[in-house]
């Protein structure tokens, strides 16, 4: 039988309703393992241990008088160090200012996993301010991957995918803006959800600095863990109504559109000249494909959602950098003004773009959000005839580390082909993102070269239940979590 730190959380609450095991014992499991596999793949970044144990013991004493909190009731858990936690030092990557930041309150989703019963006991590592598709910050060095350690672990959620791949806690959260749940778990070999925006709070993510409170556009907060039930559950207690909208209404995430596999209508777009996608990943993804048709499932590949995905990546870099130019510091932005305003008209590089978004004036941002608007139609009339599209999550498989300072010369190599790095965002990661759709990844082997494969399960906007659910019967037939080497 598996190790039970390598578990479903699932699983492990389960354990814990037959008191096979204790809070308290399945945390020293943890702790433990994060003491022996800390200098291997630095996912764990800081410890709250003697107060985790003390809330677990706890725990296991309202257990046996049958008092539980509820369905997270004691089951130890880890969480992105973007998120605030109470009396827990939060750096969002060693950010500079934040190295010793304490925040005297948590993150709203914190606050609803902790209102569950869920014992947060520790922060994973990130990407400074969440702003690389790798982990690694100058605080806390570099989380690598678990399959192979010359490798990423993707980001910015890297060490929350880490923590999951490698046994190191039971349940994480995340936080994705252009993919930074997907990515890590497609790297990393387990499953992540990016939630329909808007239906679980980022309040007390940084970024925006510590105090924001208009919620960032595009970005989300979820679960990322070892089974696709896990991201139900999780779902579950973070998704409802923010406490000032409750007054009038309630979230109510309708169920499955479908029960089995073959009941579903499935699309899949699994390559294309504006995002090439590498042919080591490609190859197991169309393999997926026909072993889900095998299974009785309908999948057709040339279904489109009604866009060119080059109009629709240049659409998502307009309003991603837009977004995100609020949470640069002042001087820095006052550069990028300069620079922008030396350009060439004819300067059409990537470069010149991503500078021209990042300081685009309100009406220009404004005009993207309503070309959007009119693509989230598009889908829509797409979800009339498919229940999901099944997609890449990102080009390629986890890639060698890249910490070279300029981000934006950095290239990816796909097919031996070097391609802009942030360029990899705008493409399979954006679909899900721009539009506010939910976006699954989930495990489906392993490529020739033995790096986890993952696919993104994109779903209608607010039916996030569908994409987790086609998500867990993909990866029944095609993959599913498995514990990497040394775990």
């Amino acid at each position: 039988m598996r190790d039970l730190a390598l578990r479903s959380a699932t699983e492990l609450l389960a354990a814990l309703e037959r008191k096979e095991v204790g809070s308290e014992e399945l945390l020293r499991r943890f702790l433990d393992r994060i003491e022996r596999l800390s200098g291997t793949v630095n996912a764990v970044v800081t410890l709250d241990a003697d107060r985790a144990l003390e809330e677990a013991r706890r725990c296991d004493a309202e257990r046996a008088a049958g008092d539980l909190r509820g369905p997270l009731h004691g089951l130890p858990m880890t969480v992105k160090d973007s998120f605030e936690t109470a009396g827990l030092r939060t750096t969002s990557g060693g950010a500079p200012g934040l190295e010793d930041y304490v925040p005297e309150r948590d993150a709203k989703a914190v606050a609803r996993l902790k209102g569950a019963g869920a014992i947060v006991f520790g922060k994973t590592n990130l990407s400074t301010l969440a702003m690389d598709v790798q982990t690694y910050n100058a605080a806390f060095g570099t989380t690598s991957n678990p399959w192979d350690p010359s490798r990423t672990a993707g980001g910015s959620s890297g060490g929350s995918a880490v923590a999951m791949s490698t046994g190191l806690s039971a349940l994480e959260l995340g936080s994705d803006l252009g993919g930074s749940i997907r990515i890590p778990a497609a790297f990393c070999g387990v499953f992540g959800h990016r939630p329909s925006w808007g239906i679980v709070p980022t309040r007390g993510h940084i970024p925006g600095p510590p105090g924001t409170l208009a919620p960032p556009d595009l970005e989300t907060a979820g679960p990322i863990a070892r089974s696709a039930e896990d991201l139900d559950l999780a779902l579950r207690v973070l998704a409802r109504a923010d406490e000032r909208d409750a007054v009038a209404w309630h979230l109510k995430l309708p169920p499955p559109r479908r029960s089995s596999l073959a009941d579903y209508r499935l699309a899949a777009w699994l390559d294309d000249p504006a995002a090439p996608v590498d042919a080591s990943l490609r190859v197991r993804l169309e393999d997926v494909v026909d072993e889900l048709r095998d299974a009785g499932a309908d999948v057709d590949t040339e279904a489109r959602p009604g866009f060119a995905l080059a109009d629709h990546a240049r659409l998502f870099m307009r309003v991603l950098y837009g977004s995100m130019a609020s949470g640069l510091p002042e001087g820095q932005f006052r550069r990028l003004q300069e620079r922008a305003a030396g350009l060439s008209p004819d300067d059409d590089s990537f470069r010149a773009r991503l500078t021209r978004d990042t300081v685009q004036t309100h009406r220009d941002f404004d005009l993207a959000r309503e070309a959007r608007e009119r693509q989230r139609e598009l889908w829509t009339e797409f979800f009339r005839r498919y229940d999901a599209l099944l997609c890449p999550v990102f080009p390629t498989p986890a890639f060698p580390h890249d910490q070279s300072p300029d981000m934006a010369r950095r290239t990816l190599a796909v097919n031996g082909v070097p391609q802009p790095y942030l360029g990899a965002l705008l493409g399979w990661p954006a679909l899900a993102g721009l539009s506010s759709l939910p976006g699954t990844a989930a495990p489906v082997g392993f490529t020739r070269d033995g790096l986890p494969a993952g696919i993104q399960v994109v779903g209608p906007y607010l039916e996030d239940r569908t994409a987790i659910h086609v998500a867990r019967l993909v990866a029944e037939v095609a993959g599913g979590y498995v514990p990497p080497p040394g775990a």
